[in-house]
């Protein structure tokens, strides 16, 4: 633009500003309306058009404060502002940058600009607000949004009419407005250029802006990946397209380190038992798979594992890579028993009496319950089999494992079997859609109680025979041997030995299972410890229902002149109905059955007392003691590899006394 037309545009609109700073009004046409419109907001704000104050730069702590707050924001600014000011050094001009107040925080300028009086307003910390400097660029980007230009007699204070400033917004990913870029001079060297130059370098600040704020939301997505990568339980395989081991996350590091120092670099399916064609299909990256079995090996066997994987697409569509997830069965099956009350809660302490006979079998159980052998549990229903067997579970080496019992008379025939053992999908009609595991594979690491043992099918007995010569398990329509490690306790109420002259119960499963044999007295048997379960189940009831009780003394001569055919969990259903009968909390004679009332009759010997030892004479008692105390050094000789002296120390006695137990029980080492 020619400098005398620059002139008369300069003299046009300082008119209009003499006219409006004397009588508030402008010709329409002649001035912006957003010139105008801050015109009006200064005037109606008080703003002083003749203002002469020299501001000075605010250097104090809340100033330092901002720049901190900033510091991020200035320095993806700085080297924008260096390329700005690089087109206009030494002619006068300054590049400033505000915060969203109007604050100055950065300017670029030499020394000669800034002693200038023209540009001599711009100093660190002063505020270029409308409110304070009157119109102005900076204020009205800052208001507006949008970038703009005001020269000359366009401030609303006169002393900055020597001026021409171009501004534009600076606006984060939200559209929130952070701050202006600023660039002013002379308002001689006044050029339409320099306002498009000011935006294109603010474009610029808030595109590397997004970039940073981009890079930072990935940087957090990658860190909670990562964590999760690091902290899940479960084995994390990533591969590339060739299906080679890339990274491994913590969990699969420790499953894979057992068999080899380091699989990074190696086919994925060479870690896997099964390298078969089918199997290395099943497990490939260019599709998604879900839940397949596998043995992993390792370097103290096999790992059954359940994987599942997905693979890594690009852009393009094209498989990069892929995950693979792991996860031990057996780590899935401790967290299913966990959740559904698979475990046992009673301890020996919890055994109810103090009767010789029931010490007698409680030491016993105890003896036992350390070694790894199988027990067989006999005696009448309801003498607490499952309760000793709970005991013996938590007295064991495997009481941090899973506690299973399973009533082998109370599941269906045809049932039986896919209930111990599991089965596959599709094994027969009315299977699960992906197969069920069975009790064994659940309670492996534990202990499985068979209740009423002497009722399973025999078909299903050659079946767990197999299970416990082996220690292997194949789910119903699988030929697939899975290991498991299970304690196993056994209860019946029939006599076995009967069972088997019978044909109805298989010889070598018996001695399989009767490697320790307790039997557990019944309560008649115990007469001083029916007071004793009665005031027990009493005193749980009080709790219960919030009430007191009190018994008459004729009930417990009462009780004790009965048989008890029913045991432990007859008794406890008389408690129960002689506490909800009993007026005013008082348990009499009228509130027990009429045949515990009823005139003793001595009952006639069981099938189990004519064919069972009871543990009748202090001799049985005694030898069956000596039995379990031999079979516990044997074990404990075994596990130490004939280390008398670590054997000693385990059973708590010296050497000399170990040595004169052995040769007592003719053992040799």
């Amino acid at each position: 633009m020619p400098a005398i037309e620059k002139l008369n545009i300069h003299d046009r609109i300082y008119a209009q500003w003499e006219k409006f700073i004397k009588t508030g009004t402008y010709d329409v046409g002649t001035i912006r309306p957003p010139i105008a419109e801050s015109w009006l907001r200064c005037r109606q704000a008080g703003v002083n058009p003749h203002q002469s104050t020299h501001y000075q730069g605010c250097h104090t702590e809340e100033y330092a404060d901002l720049l901190q707050e900033k510091a991020k924001f200035i320095k993806v600014a700085k080297p924008f502002m260096d390329n700005l000011y690089g087109f206009v050094k030494g002619s006068g001009f300054v590049v400033v940058l505000t915060d969203e107040k109007g604050c100055v925080l950065e300017m670029h300028c030499d020394d000669a600009t800034r002693k200038n009086p023209v540009t001599g307003t711009f100093f660190p910390g002063v505020n270029w607000r409308e409110e304070e400097m009157g119109t102005n660029a900076i204020g009205l980007a800052l208001a507006g949004g949008e970038p703009i230009q005001v020269s000359g007699a366009e401030h609303y204070c006169q002393k900055h009419h020597c001026l021409t400033c171009s501004a534009a917004p600076i606006k984060d990913a939200d559209g929130s407005v952070m701050g202006a870029l600023d660039m002013s001079g002379p308002s001689s060297a006044t050029h339409l250029h320099t306002l498009g130059m000011v935006a294109a370098a603010a474009e610029a600040i808030m595109a590397q802006l997004r970039i940073q704020r981009k890079n930072q939301e990935l940087a957090l997505v990658n860190n909670r990946l990562r964590h999760f990568f690091n902290t899940v339980s479960d084995g994390v395989i990533i591969v590339d397209r060739e299906e080679v081991i890339i990274e491994l996350n913590p969990a699969a590091k420790e499953m894979l380190d057992n068999s080899r120092k380091n699989v990074l670099g190696m086919p994925v399916n060479s870690i896997f038992e099964n390298k078969s064609a089918a199997q290395n299909k099943k497990l490939t990256i260019n599709k998604h798979f879900s839940e397949v079995e596998i043995m992993l090996e390792m370097k103290d066997g096999l790992c059954h594992c359940l994987a599942s994987g997905v693979p890594v697409i690009n852009e393009q569509g094209a498989v990069t890579g892929g995950i693979i997830i792991l996860r031990p069965i057996k780590q899935m099956q401790n967290l299913v028993n966990r959740l559904s009350g698979y475990y046992a809660t009673l301890q020996f302490s919890d055994i109810i009496g103090d009767s010789i006979e029931l010490r007698e079998v409680i030491r016993l159980a105890t003896l036992t319950a350390t070694t790894s052998a199988n027990i067989l549990l006999q005696g009448e229903s309801g003498t607490g089999k499952e309760i000793f067997a709970q005991a013996i579970h938590n007295r064991s080496a495997q009481h941090g494992g899973p506690f299973i019992a399973v009533n082998c008379g109370a599941i269906p025939r045809e049932l039986i079997g896919s209930e111990l053992f599991g089965y596959e999908e599709g094994a027969f009609t009315g299977a699960k859609r992906g197969g069920k595991l069975g009790k064994f594979e659940l309670a492996s690491g534990g202990t499985l109680f068979l209740d009423e043992i002497g009722d399973m099918p025999l078909e299903q007995q050659i079946a767990l025979l197999r299970v416990i010569q082996e220690k292997k398990v194949a789910r119903i329509g699988s030929d697939k041997m899975i290991p498991v490690n299970v304690r196993l306790i056994c209860a019946t109420n029939k006599n076995l030995l009967h069972e088997v002259e019978r044909g109805t119960f298989r010889q070598d499963l018996f001695y399989r299972l009767n490697v320790m044999s307790i039997t557990l007295p019944p309560v008649r048997s115990r007469v001083n410890d029916i007071s004793l379960l009665f005031n027990h189940f009493l005193e749980k009831l009080s709790r219960d229902w919030n009430s007191k009780f009190f018994v008459e003394p004729e009930v417990f001569d009462c009780l004790k002149r009965y048989s008890w055919p029913g045991n432990v969990r007859e008794l406890q259903n008389v408690v129960e109905r002689a506490a909800s009968l009993a007026e005013n909390g008082i348990i009499g004679l009228r509130h027990l059955p009429a045949e515990i009332c009823a005139p003793p009759v001595r009952p006639q010997p069981t099938l189990m007392q004519q064919a069972m030892p009871v543990l009748e004479n202090r001799e049985q008692r005694q030898q069956l003691a000596k039995n379990a105390e031999k079979q516990k050094i044997l074990m404990l000789l075994d596990r130490h590899a004939g280390n008398v002296s670590q054997v000693a120390r385990e059973l708590g006695v010296s050497r000399k006394t170990l040595y004169n137990k052995m040769q007592a029980y003719a053992i040799k080492n």
